[in-house]
Order: C-alpha cells, then sequence, then structure tokens
C-alpha cells in the first residue's frame, strides 16, 4: 500500500479556504436566486444551459453533463421547471427513448431577470474581490481538475 502524501501546512490552509469559501458562495448565491426570483442554483444553471443550446433545447442526457446532475436528479429538477411552464419535455422524433428539454418562453423571461441579479452577485462576492491575476489562476487550476475529473468528450 502506498504511503499517505499528507498536506503541509500551507497546502492545508488553502484547501480549507478553498471548501470554506466555495460552501460560503454557493449558499449566497443560491439564497440569493430564490429569494428574488424562487429559483434554486441548479434550476436556474439548467435554464442557462438551455439557453445557450441551439433551439434552447438539449437531449436530457446532455443536459445532466452540462449541468452537473446525475439524470435522476435532473429529472426531477426539470418536473419542477416543468411545473412552473419553464421547461417543456419531448420525446426525440428519431429516437423515441430520447428525451428532449426545452426552454419556454415564459422559461427565457424569467431567466432573463434572473441572471441580471444573479451576476451581480456573482461579481459582488467573487469577480470583484479576486485580484485578476489570482482569478485567471482559479480559471487555470479549476480547468485542470476538470479535465482531470471529467476529460473533455
Amino acid at each position: 500500500m502506498a504511503e499517505t502524501r499528507w498536506l503541509d501546512a500551507t497546502q492545508q490552509r488553502h484547501w480549507r479556504a478553498y471548501i470554506d469559501g466555495s460552501v460560503r458562495l454557493h449558499d449566497v448565491l443560491d439564497q440569493s436566486l430564490k429569494a428574488t426570483h424562487g429559483l434554486s442554483s441548479a434550476e436556474y444553471e439548467i435554464l442557462v444551459r438551455l439557453s445557450e443550446a441551439t433551439d434552447h433545447r438539449l437531449r436530457m442526457a446532455e443536459l445532466a453533463e452540462h449541468a452537473s446532475q446525475s439524470r435522476s436528479r435532473l429529472s426531477h429538477t426539470c418536473g419542477r421547471l416543468e411545473r412552473q411552464g419553464l421547461v417543456v419535455r419531448k420525446t426525440c422524433p428519431d429516437d423515441r427513448r430520447g428525451v428532449f428539454a426545452h426552454l419556454t418562453e415564459k422559461g427565457y423571461a424569467v431567466l432573463e431577470k434572473a441572471a441580471h441579479d444573479h451576476v451581480g452577485t456573482v461579481r459582488d462576492y467573487f469577480i470583484d474581490v479576486v485580484d485578476p491575476e489570482d482569478l485567471e489562476a482559479v480559471g487555470r487550476a479549476f480547468g485542470a481538475v476538470a479535465r482531470t475529473i471529467a476529460p473533455a468528450r
């Protein structure tokens, strides 16, 4: 069995700062979206991904990957969005087993309103408080993490 490579004091400090900061940031973003627009961060992410897709639709499996959710969780979240009239799910015309999630006009309108506030919150608690050089380093670092965990398809 390989010997454990323990973190040194500096690595431990940075790791804990990342954990603490990322949890707090996610909580602030989620609370802000819920309070002002009645959306969870997961719901918001689905609307964003659909808004960016061709014809505002994606296969559920592809949406799950893009939104970093399990298929089961995505199905429940889309169900909530569907009940609100923000998303519609339809069977794929060329593959009866596949299902598309479509962003509705109402969903797009809700997203447009939420996006303005959300970007402001992201700026207030992340972008504008991190030095530009550090922000670039964060982007590089988490790009490397993402590639290591889930290599590009």
